[in-house]
């Protein structure tokens, strides 16, 4: 599960001035004594940065590429009698270029907190911290899986640490860094957010529900919610394959994905190559079977085991008719090549030089999750796991760790009373985490509370794969649309999104396509116009509005 797709615009520097206090030598000595109850400071470290450039904007938070000049302080602490040593890193602009405001950093996968997102919010002004919860702290986010961490020894967990990842750190984290910004300014930070896709998302929602006067903003994007379910779920496919004895190559699953989204995509009376209203397609791969596809040069047909793998991964694990989990809508892809390691998804395989001879790829996440969590390090083969197999571990997983990993308590009560606001977003086209168990969870949500959206908002945006990526027009600026709701109170009718440049014609600019992203249930309908504008759309109950209009 990787990472954010959430915007840090420029214009969010210049939302109020600042009166910074006399700026403080970068010093660790020079910090005020650190206290957060239940913490005890282990060491502090500081080092300065002058035109520090040895970074590149993160793909997912754009930033001017610019010399940089920040104080970096590392704090490390223990709760004692836990045997935890945890580090938070702060990096705090200088030279007058701080903002006023502080962000708490998401990360992902099994790892709490990316270096990289340090530097792009320092260029666009933020004070900003992540944290590693205690554990290996990784800057390479193809290795986000790792949870090697979470034993003491082979048959035991380090408990303290599963709950520092899942929790207790989250809340240090703020309670750390608003200390260390107010010694070293001089003045707290006018205002607090947290920023996070995936486990930055599940993080940003374990903030709000257990933490909620941590943070008055919140960006809880394609969040990790109902971890236990989803992590061990997200094996479903390959169970599939288990039964059948058959494992597709890529090209054949990519074949079933192109003919889904012809038979689909104008449901929203847009042809676009993006399934807009999945909830609508009914399409059964098994009407493909027989037809021709080409992998890689070499003319194959669609198989009846590779359309029931399709259908079985739309549909998501039953047993009998009690739904377990969800499975992923139509359109999404069963495997997208990721940008920092092999492709991934939640109906990967891997193949000889032919494509034949192939075998599951795991989603990562599930397998580290069921190997060093759930089976404490017992080695087994997830390649002969059956479905009985399959219900019992992914019940053992929710009776375990649902209450301290899920994060899918709906009572929002306490941070909307606090005056916190939060945004949550999710790719329907998401590979990794079927977008229907965060709309579940809004409704929930909405159940308790039908004033909730006063406080919270979820925004859904058609064709956008996991945190970024797909065809889809993916949210631009949402940290942008939280400090208005927040400071000004502005809530977001929409959401501003635009998808990836395309290639347009020869000696033109690349095509890219503007969408408002609408507050859910709410849709994005074409009313008319030039499909790439903003303006062409609105918000409507159903896509049905284009004939409305047409008729008026």
């Amino acid at each position: 599960m990787l990472l954010n797709h959430l915007h840090l615009a420029l214009a969010a520097v210049s939302y109020f001035p600042t009166a910074l206090g006399k700026l403080q030598t970068c010093k660790g000595r020079d910090l005020p004594a650190i206290e957060v109850f239940g913490l005890e400071i282990v060491d502090i470290t500081a080092k300065e940065h002058h035109d520090y450039e040895d970074w590149q904007p993160f793909p997912f938070m754009p930033s001017p590429k610019k010399p940089i000049d920040f104080c970096n302080f590392t704090i490390t602490y223990t709760h004692p009698g836990q045997n935890d040593h945890i580090n938070v890193y702060i990096w705090l602009p200088m030279n007058d270029t701080w903002n006023g405001r502080f962000i708490g950093q998401g990360g992902g996968g099994l790892t709490a907190g990316f270096a990289m997102a340090l530097a792009p919010s320092v260029a666009s002004g933020y004070a900003v911290a992540i944290t590693d919860a205690g554990h290996t702290f990784h800057n390479d986010p193809s290795k986000t899986a790792d949870s090697e961490w979470v034993l003491t020894s082979p048959g035991n967990i380090n408990w303290p640490l599963l709950q520092d990842f899942a929790g207790r750190a989250l809340d240090d984290l703020p309670k750390v860094a608003k200390q260390v910004i107010k010694g070293f300014y001089g003045e707290s930070p006018k205002y607090s957010y947290w920023n996070g896709c995936s486990t930055g998302g599940r993080q940003g929602l374990m903030s709000a529900q257990r933490y909620p006067e941590d943070y008055q903003g919140i960006v809880a994007a394609a969040p990790a919610i109902n971890w236990a379910e989803m992590a061990v779920a997200g094996l479903w496919p390959h169970i599939v394959m288990n039964r059948l004895g058959y494992y597709p190559p890529m090209c054949e699953m990519e074949a079933i994905l192109a003919a889904d989204v012809e038979a689909c995509d104008e449901l929203d009376g847009v042809k676009d190559g993006v399934i807009a209203a999945p909830g609508l397609c009914t399409f059964d791969a098994k009407t493909v079977v027989g037809q021709s596809f080409d992998c890689e040069g070499d003319s194959r047909k669609i198989s009846a085991e590779a359309a029931e793998i399709a259908n079985e991964a739309w549909k998501g694990p039953y047993k009998g008719d009690r739904r377990l989990w969800f499975g992923l809508p139509h359109g999404t892809p069963f495997s997208v090549a990721g940008p920092w390691g092999p492709p991934t998804g939640l109906a990967t395989t891997e193949c000889d030089e032919k494509n034949q001879n192939c075998r599951s790829r795991f989603f990562a996440v599930s397998t580290s999750w069921i190997g060093n969590v759930i089976r404490r390090g017992k080695s087994a083969d997830l390649s002969e796991m059956d479905e009985e197999e399959f219900y019992r571990t992914l019940r053992l997983s929710v009776n375990e760790f649902a209450s301290v990993m899920s994060t899918s308590d709906p009572d929002l009560s306490d941070f909307g009373a606090a005056g916190g606001k939060m945004i949550t977003w999710h790719g329907l086209a998401d590979q990794l985490i079927p977008v229907n168990g965060t709309s579940s969870y809004y409704e929930k949500v909405l159940s308790l509370d039908p004033e909730a959206r006063s406080y919270y908002r979820y925004f859904e945006a058609p064709g956008v794969q996991h945190c970024f990526g797909g065809a889809g027009a993916a949210p631009t600026a949402v940290l942008d649309q939280v400090i208005r709701w927040v400071e000004e109170g502005i809530a977001p009718e929409t959401l501003t999104a635009a998808t990836m440049p395309a290639p347009g014609p020869p000696d033109a600019a690349p095509v890219v396509k503007h969408r408002p992203l609408c507050p859910y249930p709410l849709v994005s309908a074409y009313v008319g116009g030039d499909l790439s504008e903003s303006s062409s759309f609105e918000c409507a109950e159903s896509f049905e509005v284009k004939k409305r209009h047409t008729e008026l």
